[in-house]
């Protein structure tokens, strides 16, 4: 029996607050993309692990964080501070109540506390903070937090997820083109157009830390800006043909097809039409085969040390290069 995943990176201004220049559409986007994902969600039963900036399940907040190691190094120098009705783009109980009561049930999970980077130049105070931070809100408010979802797929200091109780993670899935490289390579760009073959379907490993990583096999924005819009009027969507190869090779197999995305994402009729394809499709399929619908916990809690693929030796965490995203990058934000 094969299974989608679909995890989402939910993390309003969060996402962006870092970069020299924060995609300003995106952000004042991001509460109306949130929504109309959850309300797809619903219409198709397609439940999702929502991977959820920690900050964003605060009431209220100094702006400061003088007790936190990064505030050192003016990491929250952006945040206005003060509360929902001051800004409600930094905050999001509102948001992560209606995932909490919505319908299917939707896993909350973490994706740090402030977005911070888990890199080999970050530090481990920093790590920790981040990670005691996001457990401790969640806690206050009822939840138990089991998958985390990497800012930037940058996968590192897992061992900290480990010691905090995590049980899984979205590991980083085979190489694909258009996740690092500035340019459009015309070979791969014309295959990748062509929709000549599935995404990869992942096989979740149990790691050296006794944590489940459930690898990524496509992003569903990852082939955005001009390049959608030249390609899209005389071949359709590419992504959508991509997800469809996926769905069906999960069906036929044992293999998992791990979709993901942002919420803010999500920016136009254009952007959740391509969504609502492609849940059409994904229903089509679970009503013909026996093609199940995962959470990330659910897959962490279904795999045992006896099934899952353990990697053949233990490596160190590697980060991957963390490419300056444009208002419409395909890599994690």
């Amino acid at each position: 029996m094969g299974s989608v995943v679909l995890s989402v990176d939910a993390e309003l201004a969060w996402g962006f607050h870092d970069l020299p220049e924060p995609p300003r559409q995106r952000i004042r986007n991001a509460r109306w993309g949130w929504q109309r994902l959850l309300e797809l969600l619903e219409d198709y039963d397609v439940p999702a692990t929502w991977g959820v900036v920690g900050h964003l399940l605060l009431e209220s907040c100094d702006g400061r964080h003088a007790d936190h190691p990064a505030a050192a190094d003016g990491w929250f120098e952006r945040e206005p501070g003060g509360s929902f009705e001051d800004d409600d783009r930094w905050y999001g109980l509102d948001l992560v109540a209606a995932v909490r009561n919505g319908r299917p049930s939707h896993e909350i999970g973490c994706h740090t506390f402030s977005h911070v980077v888990f890199d080999q130049s970050t530090d481990r105070a920093v790590v920790d903070a981040e990670l005691e931070r996001c457990v401790s809100v969640a806690d206050r408010h009822g939840l138990s937090l089991e998958s985390f979802v990497f800012p930037r797929n940058v996968v590192g200091h897992r061992d900290a997820l480990a010691e905090y109780d995590f049980d899984c993670y979205r590991g980083i899935g085979p190489p694909r083109w258009y996740d690092h490289s500035r340019f459009y390579r015309p070979g791969k760009l014309a295959s990748f157009v062509a929709g000549r073959t599935p995404p990869p379907l992942v096989v979740p490993e149990i790691d050296e830390h006794g944590l489940v990583n459930v690898p990524a096999s496509l992003c569903l924005f990852s082939f955005e800006g001009t390049a959608r819009s030249v390609v899209e009027p005389f071949v359709g969507d590419p992504v959508l043909r991509k997800a469809k190869l996926g769905i069906d090779a999960a069906a036929s197999s044992d293999g998992i097809c791990h979709f993901w995305l942002h919420p803010n994402d999500i920016t136009s009729t254009r952007d959740v039409r391509r969504l609502r394809r492609i849940f059409t499709y994904l229903e089509a399929k679970r009503d013909e085969t026996p093609l199940q619908v995962e959470t990330m916990a659910g897959v962490a809690r279904r795999v045992s040390p006896d099934e899952a693929t353990r990697p053949a030796e233990t490596v160190a965490d590697e980060s991957v290069p963390v490419p300056r995203p444009s208002s419409h990058s395909a890599s994690g934000r």
